[in-house]
This record gives structure tokens, sequence and C-alpha cells, in this order.
């Protein structure tokens, strides 16, 4: 159903200069939603005055202990161990990582940076694998080869590959290289809006995507009232988005936003008035009651093509408002066909998704085809197994 996660550290230590041109890469980062920077262990206590963000610092096997507690990844492997005065031989290099690796303590989170000049480096990176949580390779004079060849070599390991790369495109051939793609990326570069695309790619590569059909409209009847639920997201949504939600958990109805126009209220796209308390929604591989749903909370918005995307609930509003009751069929295998339901506010503003545009539950009517996403597993608690459930 969703994409696989994926990170991108922004590459901040001494080689990017001053500390005011490490700063405004660490800003640009904050404001765009980057998982990580990659940084000098001298630098952990300035960038944590500047906001929230994980660190991935460089650190020796001198380095303080508290040092090493602040940081949220300890990497290994610059090359400048020694007296720091000189490059160190990559050959003696990776001896040092290597043995700092084995050395390190406690279950802090451990990297290794690897850079990738010759192919006895590359199955270094391979290798040491199996001593970090992370391996950060840098290419010098490569592009793709040697990326696959370590994500070929790892695809079986715990161990997420960190891709160096310097433009958001090559962030969108490392996520997708052989189909599993690097886990993450070390984006190298200035450019603010180079930055905002690279996050937005990496956003666009875990939507992931849910197969949507068409149920046939049985049944519309006036309800008395009952508590209904508006989930109100940090997100805007655009005409054909919505959630996905229903009675039954086989069958979910793509509850339109309030993303259009109305003459009876304001457009508030942030907010889908998803139905009544009981109702499932579907917030990832599981699903969840709408009752439960408070701020914070993740959910997933859809569109009418069946594209996926995270937003976080900013708050949940539960009114009591008359209710309208929908009926519907939908075709499972073998041609089985199967009733499935809703229960929604019983107002104009409140649409499910049809085959070409949202319809308002005050219009809907016997024969109408509405959107809704089919599954052949029942849930426990909200997750799919393969058993007998009977929902009506």
């Amino acid at each position: 159903m969703k994409g696989k996660e994926k990170e991108i550290w922004i590459k901040a230590d001494d080689s990017v200069g001053t500390w005011d041109e490490k700063k405004a890469r660490i800003t640009a980062s904050l404001e765009s939603g980057i998982d990580g920077v990659l940084v000098e262990e001298t630098d952990i206590a300035k960038i944590k005055e500047l906001g929230r963000i994980k660190i991935a610092a460089f650190v020796t096997t001198e380095s303080p202990a508290k040092t090493k507690k602040e940081a949220d990844i300890i990497v290994y492997g610059k090359n400048s161990e020694g007296d720091g005065t000189k490059p160190v031989p990559s050959d003696i290099n990776e001896s040092i990582v290597l043995e700092s690796l084995k050395k390190a303590a406690g279950a802090k989170p451990k990297a290794a940076y690897v850079e990738i000049r010759a192919k006895a480096s590359e199955q270094f990176a391979v290798n040491i694998a199996d001593h970090c949580d992370y391996v950060v390779v840098i290419g010098t004079d490569w592009k793709i080869i040697p990326l696959e060849n370590i994500i070929a070599e790892l695809q079986h390991k715990e161990t997420k590959v960190i891709a160096g790369v310097h433009t958001a495109e090559e962030v969108r051939t490392a996520f997708e290289t052989l189909e599993h793609g690097a886990d993450g990326v070390l984006l190298d570069t200035d450019d603010i809006s180079e930055i905002k695309r690279a996050a937005e790619i990496r956003d666009e590569s875990q939507m992931g995507k849910v197969s949507l059909s068409t149920a046939r409209v049985t049944h519309v009847e006036e309800l008395e009232m009952g508590d209904r639920v508006c989930v109100d997201t940090c997100s805007l949504m655009s005409f054909g988005e919505g959630m996905l939600v229903g009675s039954q958990s086989f069958a979910l109805f793509m509850v339109h936003s309030e993303s259009e126009e109305s003459p009876y209220v304001a457009a508030r796209p942030f907010r889908v008035n998803a139905g009544a308390v009981y109702a499932y929604v579907l917030v990832g591989e599981k699903t969840r009651y709408l009752s439960e749903l408070t701020s914070g909370d993740g959910v997933l918005v859809v569109n009418s093509k069946g594209n996926l995307r995270k937003a976080v609930v900013g708050r949940v509003k539960i009114e009591k408002r008359p209710l309208m009751l929908v009926e519907a069929e939908v075709e499972m295998s073998a041609g089985e066909k199967r009733p499935c339901s809703i229960i929604l506010q019983n107002a104009e503003t409140i649409k499910l998704m049809g085959k070409t545009k949202p319809i308002s539950v005050v219009e809907l009517k016997e024969g109408d085809e509405v959107l809704v996403h089919v599954t052949k597993e029942a849930r426990h608690f909200g997750i799919a197994v393969e058993e007998m459930v009977i929902e009506k």
C-alpha cells in the first residue's frame, strides 16, 4: 500500500564552510521537513538551539562520552582521523573505522562514512554493514553502478544505505535505483530550492497507492441525530481528495474533503466531515475508529486515482448532527456482491466521490456509483487478518 520510508540528511560539516554557511543549510532543512543533518561534533549544541532535527555527528574514538550522547547517530569514518592535519590513506582509514565501530558501546545508532574510490572501498562498504546501522556511501567519480552493487548486497540486511547526492534529481535516482532504492540520501547543496524539492521527492516516494473500485448505491435514508466526526488536518486538500471511511472494514468509501466552495458555507480544504463516531478510517496499514483520532495523529489522504499522502490531525470535532445512511453494493472476487454502508452527516456539503466528481449525500440516489477501497481481509483491532468476520 505505502512506499518505503526514505530519509534525507543534509551535509553540514566543516567541508561546507563557516558556521553561517552551515547554519543556512540547517535552517533550510528545518523549514523543509528534512529528516537529519550530518555535522561536526563541535556544532551539536548550536544545532539544537535552532530546532529539533535528527543529528548525525562525526566522532572519533577519543570523542567525549557526552558528545556521543548528544548526537542521535554517531558517525565514524571522516577522512581526517589521526592528527587532523592531512587525509589518512583510505586503507588505513578503513581500518580505523572498523575498529572504532567494534569498540563503540551502547544502543546509540552508528554509521560508517565511506568514500567509494575503487572496487575495494565498495566491498568495504558492504563488509562494514555488519557492524553499524547506517552506511553512508559517497562517490567521487561514480553515479549509479557502485550504488546498485551496494544496494543489491545489503538488501537483506538491516543496515540502511545513505547515498551521497548533490541535486534533487539525484535524490530521485538514488531512491529508485534497483526499484528498492537507497534507504536515504546525504544531500550536499546550498541551494534552498533543491533542498525543498528533495523533500517533495521523498514525500512522493512514500505516498503509496490503494486500489479504488466502484460501489452501486442501493439505499439512502435520513436518520435521527448522532455524533459525527470532522477531521481537521494540518494540510490543505484539493478537488478529488479525501479520506477512506466506512462501516465495514472490507469496503471503505472515499469521503470527499470540504475543498469545494459552497453557497452554504465557505470552503474548508483542511477538513473531511468523515462520518459517525463508530466508523473505520484508513490511517496506514491499519484502520482506526474515527472517535479515537486526536491532535497529532497521522492519517492518510487519498485522491480519486488512489494515490496516498500523509497528513497530521490538527483537531477532531465531534458534534451532534442529523445523519444519513448510505447503503451500497460492491463486487468482490468471483463476481460475488456484498453490501456495505456508511453513515454521514445529513448536509449538502458532505460528499462521496463519484466516478468523475463528488456527489452530495443529499443528492445521492439508488444506482449512483461511488468510489470505494475494497479489501479481502477482515480486521482485528484495525489490523488486517485472514479470518471470517461478519459486519452488517
